[in-house]
């Protein structure tokens, strides 16, 4: 059986922390930048955790399990 390939685009898009919790970026914060606050803006600027609902396909997606 051949080895399992990793999606290139979940690949680019998240990373493991050392606890095995996923981390993601905020999405909204690539262009249209004019219309949207500061605080919006500074808000979307902090990553976060990928929620324990979706863990599960996306350490499929990168071949952690």
């Amino acid at each position: 059986m051949p080895k399992m390939k990793t999606k290139s685009s979940a690949k680019k898009r998240f990373t493991i922390t050392g606890s095995g919790k996923i981390k993601r970026k905020h999405a909204f914060k690539s262009h249209i930048l004019t219309k949207k606050s500061t605080k919006q803006k500074r808000n979307l600027t902090h990553a976060g955790l990928v929620h324990s609902a979706d863990e599960a396909n996306i350490k499929l997606q990168l071949c952690l399990r």
